[in-house]
């Protein structure tokens, strides 16, 4: 989690929601109670969520696909806006190229929060993703308020 001011971006709060066992639906489940416990503690004003990709494994794309499922739930109950993006999308936003890999995506975004610990891939893939909201975000106000766009 990030907040964004004219200051800039400031971390607030990472982690990752861990499953266990083999039952399929106790680990939805363990997602969907996670997700609200975090919702509940941190009171964020906005969700960003990265966009279902395509996969060659099947199984794993429905798994996934329904995982993402689990965590939106719990959202809906706050009546929160969800912004998605496409992975592409985050990493160009944050490291500058499409195509970064892992590693570079938690260097940048740790440079970017000026965190001094290793965070998790997870972690940082979440983080890049609000990352990438905050920017997009930012980037809608300024073209709202340009003298050229109140023009038309």
């Amino acid at each position: 989690m990030i907040e964004t001011s004219p200051q800039g971006l400031f971390y607030v709060d990472s982690g990752c929601i861990r499953t266990s066992g083999e039952d399929f639906a106790q680990r939805l489940r363990e997602i969907f109670v996670g997700m609200s416990r975090v919702l509940g503690e941190q009171v964020p004003d906005e969700i960003s969520i990265e966009r279902v990709f395509l996969s060659k494994n099947a199984d794993s794309a429905l798994k996934l696909g329904q995982a993402r499922g689990a965590a939106l739930c719990a959202t809906f109950q706050r009546e929160l806006p969800v912004h998605e993006y496409a992975a592409r999308q985050v990493k160009l936003a944050v490291v500058g190229a499409g195509g970064a890999d892992k590693g570079q995506v938690q260097h940048m975004v740790k440079a970017l929060l000026g965190l001094k610990e290793v965070l998790q891939a997870d972690a940082a893939d979440a983080l890049a993703i609000a990352i990438c909201h905050a920017n997009h975000r930012g980037l809608k106000v300024q073209l709202a308020a340009s003298p050229a766009r109140r023009r038309r």
